[in-house]
Parts: structure tokens; sequence; C-alpha cells
């Protein structure tokens, strides 16, 4: 057996997972290369290797898991492999106002029909909250309202949401609690059919980066925005929401987060699924805060992303019949590699999820603890 295929043996072990092995969690390998491409490349080479058909895996979400417990990707992590990425994450700013809509060209633009096809009724691209829920359609809309009663919001409230997607919370918001809401986002497809769903609600979605938004709003809130902001640009999202926040207002966001400070995002992801992405530390965050903004509520709800992602990967599946002959197979592998790791992930606690209120220091304290 060559040297690189007996180390891949030797730490799949420790995971409990075999090559070409019976259980769903095993790996299927059909190129013999991918040892050599794993432990020089990483995770890039394991999930560019997947989209190239080199392995295959009936349960990759459950195979991601193991890995992530048995710290695998820590065994086999090759910096010198990425010190370029690593080291341009530090000198530039990656996510400056001249990136921002990269993003939104490359992911969130990718079309419309995807998203309806995967995504819950009300077209919402963050986790749900499943207390009390057992479908998607349900947890989106509990979620939604969870964010709701936490800002408080109430007929003419005027609210500021950075990143908002197709709408859904502010279209949410402007129903059932009669808010006003003005939306940015870097994705033209979400501009467009965001406010055709918006249509004769007090609701506007613009195409603008979150560091061009202007006027004061009883609230400022984010839902998915903050694993784009970069680590250069934390406090400058602070000072905007200090900007457009009136004296006594709420602020929110709700985030994907790292249990450790990171610089830059995972290679396979940064390249193939949200460019110049990048989780926040807890730390990172707070010291954004310093000085401008009380905590008032830190929740974590992270392993509900699990089964929001199974369920967005379900719908996917689903769907792949009529979406195959635009996106073609190699799209179909890189999204369900990124579905289903993502959801192994969230179920190993190796990334989190939060939502976070925060006022200014004077402010009476919100009724925002709800869960």
């Amino acid at each position: 057996m060559p040297k690189s295929e007996a180390i891949i043996h030797e730490l799949l072990e420790l995971a409990q997972v075999k090559v070409n092995g019976p259980d769903p969690w095993d790996i299927q390998v059909h190129n013999p290369a991918l040892y050599e491409r794993v432990l020089r490349d990483a995770t890039l080479g394991l999930g560019e290797s997947y989209m190239e058909g080199w392995w295959d895996c009936p349960a990759i979400d459950q195979f991601i898991t193991r890995v992530l417990l048995a710290s695998l990707d820590e065994k086999i992590k090759n910096e010198s492999r990425f010190w370029l990425q690593a080291l341009s994450s530090r000198l530039f700013n990656r996510q400056s106002r001249g990136r921002a809509f990269e993003v939104g060209i490359k992911h969130y633009d990718l079309g419309n029909d995807l998203y309806q096809a995967m995504l819950d009724k009300r077209l919402v691209y963050t986790c749900g909250y499943w207390k009390d829920a057992d479908n998607l359609d349900d947890a989106q809309e509990a979620k939604l309202d969870l964010v709701c009663r936490k800002i408080g919001a109430h007929p003419g409230m005027r609210i500021l949401e950075l990143g908002c997607g197709w709408g859904s919370f502010a279209k949410f918001a402007a129903e059932k609690y009669g808010a006003e809401v003005l939306g940015v986002t870097v994705s033209k497809e979400q501009v467009a059919l965001g406010m055709e769903l918006c249509k004769g609600l007090p609701v506007e979605l613009r195409l603008q980066d979150y560091r061009e938004v202007s006027g004061t709003y009883d609230a400022v809130i984010s839902i998915g925005v903050m694993e784009h902001v970069g680590h250069k640009n934390y406090r400058t999202y602070m000072q905007v929401v200090d900007r457009c926040l009136k004296p006594d207002g709420i602020g929110f966001f709700h985030t994907i987060g790292s249990n450790r400070t990171i610089t830059h995002g995972e290679p396979w992801t940064d390249r193939y699924i949200f460019p110049n992405g990048v989780l926040p530390s807890m730390s990172q965050l707070s010291r954004a805060m310093e000085g401008l903004f009380v905590v008032e509520d830190w929740h974590n709800f992270g392993p509900y992303y699990d089964p929001t992602l199974m369920a967005w990967s379900a719908n996917f599946e689903k769907a792949w019949p009529s979406l195959k002959a635009k996106y073609g197979d190699v799209f179909y592998r890189m999204w369900r590699y990124y579905l289903l790791t993502s959801a192994g992930g969230f179920r190993s606690r190796n990334q989190q999820l939060w939502q976070v209120v925060f006022t200014r220091q004077g402010c009476a304290q919100p009724v925002c603890r709800l869960s």
C-alpha cells in the first residue's frame, strides 16, 4: 500500500470510517490519486476530488461529522499550501466595497429557480428555529417571528435590514407586525424577486452595500450577512449600525459563528460557494461592539442548522430532475457536497448559530430572552 494511502486509512480509522466499507458514512474511492491529493490540498482537495467523481459516500453529512469529531481537518491541515490566502486576508480587505458584490454575483444570483426549489415557501436562506416546529416552513416562520419579538416589532416601526435576501423578513415583519422595512442586498436577483413578493407592503429592497446606507431607524438588524463582513470590517459594520440607529433603538444580528478566531474562510467553500466569506468568533464580534453597544442577549441555536440543511438537501434532491439541464452534473456534486458537509459541521458542533440583541448604554433593557 502506498504511503499516502496508508496515512489516509490510518487517519480515517480514528473517525471509524473505512475506505470502500459497508456503512453509509464510509467512502468509496474510485481514483487512488485521491490520497496524495488530500494530503497535499487538505479540504480543498477533498471537495474538488468529490466534484470530479474521484470518490463517493452515501451519507456525506455522517462522514463529515465523524471527520470533524475526530479533528481530522486539523491533522491533515496544510498551512503552507494556503499561505497566500492567509497572508492576503491579513494584509488586504477581501470584503472591501469594491469586492462586496462578488458573492452576490457568484452565489446569490445563481438562479431564483434553484433557491425557490430548495428553500421554504418564504425563501429564508438562514437557519430555522425548530424548537416547536416539525417542518421547514414552520421552522422558518418561527425564526422570523422570534426575530420580530426580540426587537419588539410593532406597527409603524422603521427597521433597516442589512443583507435582506429575497425580503423574507421584511415581508413577514410588514405583514404580521405592521413594520416598515428598508432592506439592502448585493444580489440583483434577490432585489428583483423580493420586490415582486413584497408588492403592496411598506417594504423597499435596494441593491446596495451595507456601508452605503443612511437615515435613522428604530431597529437595525441583519440575518445572515455577518459571514460576508470580514474581520477588517466588523467595527465598520457596528459603526454603520451606530450611525443609523435611533438613540433608544435596538440592534440585532443572526450569524453563523466560529469556535475560534480566524481571518480567512475554508478554502473549498471560499473558492466554490461563498467567495471572501469568513465566520466571526465571539471575541471578534464583542470587540467590534465595545464602546458602542451593550449586549442584551446572546442566543446559540446552532444545532438547528443541521435539520435546516438536511431539509434544503432533501428539497434540492427532489427538484434536481427539473434543474439538471440548466446546472449540470458538476454543479450537482458541488451543491450536494456544500449542503451535506455544512450539516456535518453543525452536527459536530464545529460551527454555531448566534442571535445577538444589543442596545446603547443607558437604554432600558428590552424583553429579548424569549427562548
